[in-house]
């Protein structure tokens, strides 16, 4: 399969997309267990674990696009 402008485009707006919500999950995260919210730890754990993977696949998805993008300029 070959990546056009347009497939490279949505690789990296999913991307951006997936900083941009994660990040701001964090952020929430982060206020809500200095705010003292009383959860149980395997809350935390599990929440610190989808937002590193999410971040992991928002990177690759990331470089993925960037790749095709320079790779439809050049053609």
């Amino acid at each position: 399969m070959r990546f056009e402008r347009k497939h490279a485009l949505l690789l990296v707006g999913v991307a951006v997309w997936n900083f941009v919500t994660w990040f701001m999950f964090a952020k929430n995260l982060s206020e809500a267990h200095s705010a003292g919210e009383d959860r149980p730890t395997g809350y935390w754990v599990a929440h610190s674990v989808l937002i590193v993977v999410n971040l992991v696949i928002g990177g690759v998805l990331g470089a993925l696009g960037v790749k095709a993008l320079r790779a439809a300029k050049r053609d």
